[in-house]
């Protein structure tokens, strides 16, 4: 039996618990910005702003794993 892709999305959707952190990230050319809710769609910390730059990239990157590691810790999340 084939899924349709709203089918697929729906049953990634319901695996979400309340222990999840779900984070959305706008890419662009020069400056990412990243947000996080809950499960239910609430809005967790301050937004974050990391640059793409050559010379920074390793730089900002790390700055967006330790905003998600500081998220998962200040909300008990896994």
């Amino acid at each position: 039996m084939k899924f349709k892709a709203q089918d697929k999305q729906n049953q990634r959707i319901e695996n979400i618990t309340v222990l999840h952190l779900v984070v959305g990230v706008d890419i662009a050319q020069e400056v990412h910005v990243a947000s996080a809710v809950s499960f239910r769609g609430i809005a967790l910390g301050t937004p974050l702003e990391f640059g793409n730059h050559r010379e920074g990239f390793r730089e900002g990157f790390n700055q967006f794993e330790r905003w998600i590691q500081d998220l998962l810790s200040t909300y008990k999340l896994s």
